[in-house]
């Protein structure tokens, strides 16, 4: 990218949030978040018992169409529990991708479970559902209680692609192969609150087509509640053992203290949840601006030739983040000097996960396609700018 393109680019930032230090993605709260949270405090039901932690599982739920889900205190620990109740156990592994943020491979590790990664598709920047079926049928095989690594011996117990930046992956594909091979699928939905995927049967949210799916409420998502996670799922009793699980596995008595597994205290506090409520109200107002930003974004691009990561063929994201991708890693590093230099956030995409010490050993399939994706992606300012809600809003 030249140096005058660079400088139109920051100067449309400039024009969407302002003359001010620009954040990659700050929340926004503009709506009932001050009340809910006082009628908590009124209420005295702050910690992880509390009406609006029920009425935001609710809300998800319904949002989603996953139908039951289960509120936690993050998106990491939600993929955990998943795990957990999906049967990871030391020994295993877990098929996942390396062009992710490590909370998705802590968590594998977390249940002692191992991760194996996948290359991506360019395309979506999730994993590819070809490199899964070929890695799948040069080194698995797949017995009556599922599959297994025919090198190490391991159980292959479950799939956990993302939907990167809200850009649903070729997740039908990808539920299409694991139904195959047995093996569990949990989408990492921690991004893509809000994406749909268009299917034979109409439009479908991400994190529906698999065993369950988790998402993030951190700080910096579509929708916050400073932190908080949520899993998801179509299987009543998934939900009921993951919420025994996330609640220390208390077995439930008028005063006795009975717990009949190791548990977690991981339950999502009530305070969280009143913000997550708020949130939710004006979700579809956000993502509206979001495409609007994600427009503003793509226009520019197509006039100054510049690659910008757009909705793959047959989906709606969100666009929390919205990305470019440049032309080699040179061009990149010189980007990311001036825009920061400019008082303009902009961040590259994730290291490899299997660049990292901890998960250098771990087993892929070379991963052209994330080295390359690595090597050129960017992240642009994508808030929800304050000024632009209310326009939409009124």
């Amino acid at each position: 990218m030249v140096n005058d393109t660079e400088h139109q680019l920051v100067s449309l930032i400039r024009d969407l949030y302002g003359p001010e230090s620009l954040p990659l993605h700050r929340p926004v709260f503009e709506g009932r978040e001050k009340q809910y949270l006082s009628e908590c405090i009124d209420s005295n039901f702050v910690s992880s018992i509390g009406a609006k932690v029920t009425e935001f599982e609710q809300r998800i739920g319904e949002y989603t169409g996953g139908r039951f889900a289960v509120a936690t205190v993050n998106g990491t620990a939600a993929l955990h529990i998943a795990l957990k109740v999906a049967g990871a156990k030391p020994g295993d592994e877990v098929i996942s991708q390396a062009l992710t943020f490590v909370a998705t491979c802590n968590a594998i590790s977390y249940a002692g479970a191992e991760p194996v990664f996948i290359d991506v598709d360019c395309g979506t920047l999730g994993m590819s559902p070809d490199a899964l079926q070929s890695w799948l049928n040069d080194n698995a095989e797949r017995r009556a209680e599922g599959a297994w690594n025919k090198n190490t011996g391991a159980r292959l117990v479950a799939c956990v692609p993302m939907h990167t930046f809200g850009l649903p992956c070729r997740i039908q594909q990808i539920a299409d192969v694991c139904a195959t091979w047995g093996i569990a699928l949990i989408e990492d939905a921690a991004e893509s609150l809000g994406s749909f995927v268009n299917t034979h049967s109409g439009w479908r949210h991400t994190g529906t087509f698999g065993e369950s799916a988790t998402y993030s409420f951190n700080g910096n998502k579509i929708i916050t509640t400073g932190g908080g996670g949520m899993i998801v799922t179509s299987d009543e009793h998934l939900s009921k053992s993951a919420k025994h699980l996330t609640t220390t596995a208390k077995v439930p008595h008028p005063y006795e203290f009975t717990h009949d597994q190791i548990g977690y205290n991981y339950r999502l506090p009530n305070l969280n949840a009143a913000l997550g409520c708020a949130q939710m109200e004006k979700l579809e107002v956000m993502l509206r601006i979001k495409s609007e930003i994600a427009n503003s974004y793509r226009q520019f691009c197509s006039e100054h030739k510049v690659h910008f990561v757009d909705a793959p063929a047959g989906t709606q994201p969100n666009f929390w983040l919205n990305a470019i991708q440049l032309e080699s890693r040179e061009q990149r590093d010189e980007f990311l000097k001036y825009t920061n230099a400019n008082g303009v956030m902009t961040r590259p995409i994730w290291r490899l996960m299997s660049s990292l010490e901890m998960f250098k050993h771990c087993q892929h399939d070379g991963l052209k396609n994330s080295h390359w994706l690595e090597e050129r992606v960017v992240n642009l300012p994508s808030s929800v700018p304050e000024s632009e809600f209310w326009r939409l809003r009124q």
